[in-house]
């Protein structure tokens, strides 16, 4: 298994577009068809695949996931939490946010 924290961003975001690359060959998608069907330009997803975007926006990575068929993984990228029985109040109130005692 790799371990993702050996990886600087710049080298993850390398990583990432290298997979996107894999993904969209294997949809038999060319880097033309993705900036029609994406609205995002050639030279971005170019660059993104090449490793020379040095970075992307996570709006532009949403749009290219939708493209390939990939959205529904973000699911697995963070799962929603079970409610925890520490956040509820005695209200049953959901807590909003943490404050921590002085």
């Amino acid at each position: 298994m790799v371990d993702f924290y050996e990886y600087s961003t710049p080298e993850l975001v390398r990583l990432l577009g290298n997979r996107f690359k894999e993904y969209r060959i294997r949809c038999n998608l060319t880097q033309k068809d993705v900036s029609e069907q994406s609205g995002i330009g050639l030279t971005t997803i170019h660059k993104f695949e090449n490793g020379t975007a040095g970075n992307i926006s996570l709006s532009t990575f949403i749009v290219l996931l939708k493209v390939v068929g990939q959205i529904n993984t973000i699911d697995n990228l963070l799962p929603e939490l079970p409610e925890s029985p520490y956040l509820m109040r005695r209200d049953d109130k959901k807590a909003q946010r943490v404050r921590h005692s002085k």
